[in-house]
């Protein structure tokens, strides 16, 4: 009786809990009132929109996420510094940049999602388009000289782990 209430409440406690901490980063400032408008959020939120997560994701290796996490910021971070290079030493005649096909095998929306906004994220690459068969992302990239290379930078550094977490 008590799950099902807790269930009900709180559909998705992840989420939720993620609200809340996202919601006291925004106001920079915690205090009662915020934790609290910050649980409200969190509540209502997911009740809101628990139409449209007809199928809860499921994470099979939450250490794994956590990894990911740090991969992916550590990547930003490094990419930052590779496209401030480009912009103040390279010339335009000189960057090289790319479309690029990327071949998924992820099949979860949910872990497409986010790999097409962890590359989107990451400075000098952008995910432009997924294809109608959710079978391939078209990628932008600022400056590269083998793309096949980005690819499977993509494909060994984010898919596989995505893969291994949702799938």
């Amino acid at each position: 009786m008590l799950g099902a209430i807790l269930r009900r409440v709180f559909p998705h406690p992840q989420l939720t809990a993620f609200l809340v901490m996202i919601w006291l980063l925004l106001v920079n400032t915690i205090t009662p009132g915020n934790l609290l408008l910050g649980v409200i959020l969190g509540i209502l939120i997911p009740g809101v929109t628990q139409p449209f997560w007809p199928d809860r994701p499921r994470v099979r290796r939450p250490l794994r996420a956590i990894e990911y996490i740090l991969i992916v910021l550590w990547d930003i971070c490094v990419a930052n510094v590779a496209v401030a290079r480009i912009i103040l030493f390279k010339s335009n005649a000189d960057t090289q940049s790319r479309w690029i096909v990327v071949p998924i095998e992820l099949r979860s929306p949910e872990a497409i999602t986010i790999l097409a906004g962890t590359i989107t994220m990451t400075p000098g690459t952008v995910t432009a388009m997924l294809s109608a068969d959710a079978g391939h992302l078209l990628v932008h990239c600022l400056d590269t000289d083998d793309p096949d290379a980005v690819r499977d930078e993509i494909k060994d550094r984010y898919e596989r782990r995505l893969k291994e977490i949702f799938e």
